[in-house]
């Protein structure tokens, strides 16, 4: 699998829209046939709708409280279902067919609407939203085929950040609120963690993700770096400074970048965690680290470890951590 870079920085495939245009055409129809109501009733407009600032900083309408909601990535997915709300359309997860494993059971049923390389034009429009979260999604021409449909709102901005990402959402679903809880639950459950860690506090704690090409290296700027850095430990060689892209490949000769105290391996094949780890142990690469020696190595679900993230990603995570390291 080659290493993932978001939509931001590459080309996103073009969604085939031949069908999709025509029922957007009637849908801008309708909304002119419309425009004279909408006038004159202004009052009642003002008591349903909103404005709010998504990601780009471009200032977008919506529905006061919105009632079918369009994830467009996998941050937006979690953000949602955190929030209570679940949406009528989704984005694949990477490497799944469906939603990431780790949201699979709450995202049941929730109709596939895109993948990682963009939308699904036809499918979106017949979810019928009344939002649309568009995650990092940066290609202004789908972001404006998306405007056609429905209030379209970039709710990841450059740092990736899921904190932020979750208090916009919060703020366009019309639940501040319970994304104020979150985060006031998920900062105490990491101080809880780290101070259970005892001597394992500031450990060095390496992130790898593993496929059939290779090792890569998850860097700063990605999700599980920074709950990495809310639980205060160290990380080994390059991964203290910031990657080109989503993760950073590594040859067997380097594997020592990711020698640290501790090693969590990513994957993103349900079910094969300890035949993985099985196997990387009798590669002589993978030997020479003492994580691999100490027995301080865990393969862990890369669809919420080393993929976009979110926040029930990082309770999760908290999750994963104690388990390993809290004796």
């Amino acid at each position: 699998m080659a290493p993932y870079s978001p939509p931001s920085s590459r080309g996103i495939a073009r969604p085939v829209i031949s069908a999709a245009m025509l029922t957007l055409g009637a849908l801008t129809l309708s909304a002119c046939g419309s425009e004279d109501k909408a006038a004159s009733a202004d009052s009642g407009a003002a008591a349903t709708s909103t404005q709010v600032t998504d990601a780009t900083g471009t200032k977008v309408k919506i529905p006061a409280t919105p009632e079918r909601v369009v994830a467009l990535s996998e941050m937006d997915l979690d953000a949602s279902l955190a929030l209570g709300v679940e949406p009528v359309g989704l984005t694949a997860g990477r490497g799944q067919k469906g939603a990431p494993q780790y949201l699979a059971d709450q995202a049941k049923g929730i109709p596939v609407v895109g993948a990682v390389t963009g939308p699904d034009i036809e499918k979106v429009v017949q979810a019928e939203p009344d939002v649309i979260l568009a995650g990092q999604l940066a290609d202004e021409q789908v972001l404006a085929q998306l405007r056609k449909i429905a209030p379209t709102v970039v709710t990841i901005d450059g740092t990736k950040d899921w904190k932020k990402a979750l208090e916009l959402t919060g703020t366009v679903l019309g639940r501040s609120n319970e994304a104020e809880k979150f985060l006031a639950d998920y900062g105490t459950k990491a101080a809880s963690l780290r101070a259970d860690l005892g001597p394992q506090a500031g450990a060095s704690v390496s992130v790898a993700r593993y496929s059939a090409k290779g090792t890569a290296v998850m860097q700063q700027g990605v999700f599980i770096s920074d709950v990495l850095k809310d639980l205060g430990f160290e990380r080994p060689g390059i991964q203290n400074d910031k990657g080109e892209g989503h993760s950073t490949p590594l040859s067997d000769e380097n594997l020592d970048e990711i020698d640290g105290d501790w090693l969590f391996i990513g994957s993103l094949d349900a079910g094969t965690d300890a035949d993985l780890l099985a196997e990387l142990a009798k590669k002589p690469a993978y030997q020479q680290l003492g994580a691999v020696r100490d027995e301080h190595a865990t393969v862990v679900d890369g669809t919420k470890w080393t993929s976009l993230g979110g926040a029930q990603a990082a309770v999760s995570v908290l999750d994963d951590i104690r388990k390993a390291m809290v004796k």
